[in-house]
């Protein structure tokens, strides 16, 4: 039988094929390099991508790229590189906005405010940017805008739901920002992080108008109080958008397609499966691994993003470490089963880590250390027990965001 440590291995190697296929760096220069032309643009970057999708954009353009800002999470930009090309790099609030996201959202309108009147652009933009850069309606103020997206983590909502939110309290979101760009031509070029791929959802649409927002967001139930601060939001959003090239590069799908491939390179027989994994995550780890249970030796890959209700006061972790964990708890004691749930982005939820990798013994390691798996999921800190079991996963920042890749497999006993 193949060993633990090969089979661990192979399953982070499948992972780290999947992020590759989809980094930011190269699939911008790709795309770039192969466009032609010789126009020069100035550069708005914004997600957790930013950093990456810049440095494909130079990489392409050279000096080309008539400097511009750069706006992701803090610790995902080389702030003093991206000055040395011209380019100024800024840190926003993630997951929750923060006064840096509204520093962000200033410094771009004034960036926009100063270019001459018919200097092409260049947006990337890649998921985090709903966060990490906002201009607010006149009424709203920092202290709701953060009340409105702990609650909207904490309950649950899809990405879409808190995107028609967050459109609504926003003067640059739902295609509002066109207003500020005037005639110009502008080429968007997006890295997929929502279900259907859908530009309008992507950083909350920032270039692209949504007609059906307001319908939509009728919709949903909502207290109170959120319902006031987003009644007025919906009525200044464009219907159109003129002299807009918009390119999706990257998505979940090509995420997924790359670790099988790899999966088949290194020898599994492997399925993907391209159903959307956006149950809750306990639901959701306890399902993958019972198909594991019943499936023949090789490799199956998920893909998703789940979610997880959060008590009160929440532990360590994030969705996938809280998946990964329910998972261990269907294959504990087996000694042929596998599991990996990451975030194709490097990180799981507020903390460091990008997820976590299973298998039949984590539940005895950490029981050994003091913990049980089911109290862990009840206060989401799954964290806490991975890191005791010595199963989570730590790849740092990886210049993508196409939300989060589930692995298993199963060896031959």
């Amino acid at each position: 039988m193949q060993s633990i440590a090969k089979t661990r291995e192979d399953l982070l190697r499948i992972f780290q094929a999947g992020v590759n296929r989809v980094g930011g760096r190269s699939v911008v220069h790709d795309y770039l390099q192969g466009l032609g032309g010789d126009a020069a643009f100035g550069l708005v970057a914004v997600g957790k991508a930013a950093g990456a999708m810049s440095m494909g954009a130079l990489d392409a353009l050279g000096d080309r790229v008539l400097g511009g800002l750069v706006i992701s999470k803090t610790g995902h930009l080389d702030i003093e590189t991206l000055k040395r090309f011209g380019l100024t790099g800024l840190e926003g609030g993630h997951p929750v906005p923060d006064e840096n996201s509204l520093a962000a959202g200033q410094a771009l309108m004034a960036y926009l405010s100063e270019l001459p009147p018919g200097q092409p652009l260049l947006f990337l933009i890649s998921g985090g940017a709903s966060a990490l850069v906002e201009v607010l309606n006149e009424g709203v103020g920092l202290d709701d805008l953060r009340a409105v997206n702990q609650w909207l983590l904490a309950n649950g909502l899809g990405i879409t739901q808190m995107n028609l939110v967050r459109k609504a309290l926003s003067r640059i979101k739902g295609g509002k920002l066109l207003s500020h760009l005037g005639s110009r031509p502008v080429t968007a070029l997006l890295i997929s992080d929502v279900p259907g791929d859908d530009p309008a959802v992507i950083g909350s649409g920032m270039l692209v108008p949504d007609p059906g927002a307001r319908e939509a967001l009728s919709t949903l139930t909502l207290p109170d109080w959120i319902q006031r601060l987003t009644e007025s939001g919906v009525s200044s959003m464009p219907t159109d958008a003129p002299n807009l090239e918009l390119r999706i590069l990257a998505t979940l799908r090509d995420a997924r397609e790359a670790a099988g491939e790899e999966a088949r390179r290194l020898g599994y027989a492997t399925r993907v499966e391209h159903a959307f994994i956006n149950a809750e995550a306990e639901n959701a780890g306890r399902r993958l691994a019972l198909e594991l249970l019943d499936a023949f030796p090789g490799v199956c890959i998920w893909g998703g993003e789940p979610s997880v209700q959060l008590p009160e006061h929440p532990g360590r972790g994030g969705r996938n470490q809280h998946l990964a964990l329910s998972a261990a708890t269907v294959i504990d004691g087996r000694d042929d089963i596998f599991f990996l749930s990451g975030g194709t982005d490097g990180t799981d939820g507020p903390g460091e880590d990008a997820g976590a990798l299973v298998d039949g013994g984590t539940l005895g390691r950490a029981r050994r250390a003091g913990y049980e798996a089911q109290d862990a999921l009840d206060r989401a800190d799954a964290g806490t027990l991975l890191e005791a079991s010595g199963d989570l996963v730590n790849t740092g920042p990886t210049g993508t965001n196409v939300m989060d890749l589930m692995i298993g497999i199963r060896i031959e006993t």
